[in-house]
Order: C-alpha cells, then sequence, then structure tokens
C-alpha cells in the first residue's frame, strides 16, 4: 500500500498503536508458570477492548489470535497449554486489523535467568531491526535493508533466516513488496516509494538460515534446534526517517 491521504495514515497509526499496546502488554506478563495460551487471552483483550480482529484468525484460520513461538520456533507458534519456563525466548506476533487497515508487529522476550547467547542474539535482532529502519528511506533500494540485516547478523556472529521476510502491509495482511528479504539480493531493483507502508521484521538465529513447517501445519522451527529472535515493526517509508506506527 502506498498512503496517499492523511485520513489513511491516521487510520493506520490508529491500528498500529493497538497492536503495539497488545504486543507491551503480552511481553509485560511474560513469566516463568504461564502458558502461551493465557499470554494469548491477554493479547485479545486488549484487541477486543479497542474493537479490532486478529488477521491472522479472521483471514487464514489461524488457532490462536497472536503467534507465541519459543526458542527455536521462529514464527507462527501456536498458543496453548505450553508453559513457559525459566531461560525462554518468547516471541510475540501480533496482528491486527481495524475498519480496513492492517499493522504487524512482534518482539523477543528473555525469561531470565537468560543466557549469554540468548541475550547476545535479542540484541542483535532488535539492533539489525535498528539498522533497516536506517535503510528505509524513498529513493533507495528494497534490497538495502536486506543487506542491512544481514550485515548486522554476521557482525555479531549469527545467520538469517532467509525463507522468512517482511512485507508490505495496508489494506492487506500481506500486500506489495511481497518479500522484504533478511540479506542481500542483487537482482532485487525495485525502489522504496515515499507513502509505501512496509512490515520490517527481522529473524536471527544462532545458526540456521532456514525454517521448517512443524506438524501441527503451523509452526515453522529450525531444522537443527538452533535459536532464533525476530523483532518487527509497520513503518511509512518517507524521505528521511521512517514513520513508526508500532512503536509507543
Amino acid at each position: 500500500m502506498i498512503i496517499v491521504s492523511e485520513s489513511e495514515l491516521e487510520a493506520l497509526s490508529r491500528i498500529g498503536r493497538i497492536v503495539a499496546t497488545a504486543r507491551e502488554e503480552m511481553v509485560r506478563r511474560v513469566r516463568p508458570g504461564i502458558t502461551t495460551r493465557e499470554l494469548d487471552l491477554i493479547g485479545e483483550k486488549v484487541l477486543d477492548d479497542f474493537g479490532a480482529y486478529s488477521a491472522p484468525k479472521s483471514l487464514y484460520r489461524f488457532p490462536g489470535v497472536t503467534c507465541i513461538s519459543i526458542n527455536d520456533e521462529a514464527a507462527h507458534g501456536i498458543p496453548g497449554g505450553r508453559v513457559i519456563s525459566q531461560g525462554d525466548m518468547v516471541n510475540i506476533d501480533v496482528s491486527a486489523e481495524l475498519d480496513g487497515y492492517f499493522s504487524d508487529t512482534g518482539a523477543t522476550v528473555l525469561v531470565e535467568p537468560a543466557s549469554d547467547i540468548t541475550r547476545k542474539l535479542c540484541d542483535c535482532a532488535r539492533s539489525s531491526l535498528d539498522k533497516a529502519l536506517e535503510s528505509t528511506r524513498a529513493g533507495k533500494k528494497i534490497n538495502q535493508i536486506g543487506k542491512a540485516i544481514h550485515d548486522q547478523a554476521k557482525k555479531n556472529g549469527f545467520t538469517v533466516i532467509k525463507n522468512l521476510t517482511g512485507h508490505g502491509i495496508g489494506r492487506k495482511l500481506h500486500d506489495e513488496p511481497r518479500a522484504i528479504l533478511n540479506y542481500y539480493e542483487r537482482r532485487d531493483k525495485k525502489v522504496l516509494k515515499e507513502g509505501m507502508v512496509l512490515a520490517l521484521e527481522t529473524f536471527i538465529s544462532t545458526k540456521a538460515e532456514a525454517v521448517i513447517p512443524m506438524r501441527d501445519g503451523w509452526t515453522l522451527k529450525t531444522p537443527d534446534g538452533s535459536l532464533v529472535a525476530q523483532f518487527e515493526h509497520t513503518v511509512v517509508v518517507t524521505g528521511d526517517k521512517p514513520i513508526i506506527l508500532t512503536e509507543i
């Protein structure tokens, strides 16, 4: 989507604040002993309070309101009876719709006591997103986003998950551009345009470069047990710094 009016920006800002509020409330409530289903109910209440609808549930019949992935689960973890334990890495991904506009956000939280490697991995995933945001500017090639993410991961001794990507968003959950890679692809000549709405997300791993589907039909895990951390913001491209819609 490319924003063409102030009213569109206002609508996207509203749903951006809502998913960010749900994300932060869930992050705040992560603790040993809580189940992923209990966390999901916390996110569901926030969305309900604002009149927003879970995007994965309404669009794809996902068996949960939010996606909660732990340790070697990179994405689309199904909320359920799993009990969160000390030392876990918990990724919370919230995407929702309000009045025909979508927003998507995610964050990984460490359950103390955290190991040095999980702390470093999360810091890298967060800083990789910061580098991606610095590369998001109208007129620049979209492949510079992936280069920034990959370079930051490599500098810290980590890898990127290559078969998970960011994406365009706005009037659809997944819009053009369909794939914003986490690595540099020289053949990708697409140029960022003013007003583009993007969901930028980093998938940084201790070792793996791909994920595989589990038998539940949703959860994506690394094949070797490598850990994964993810952070995500929905942004609007400008000629300067992007407008971050999911930051509170």
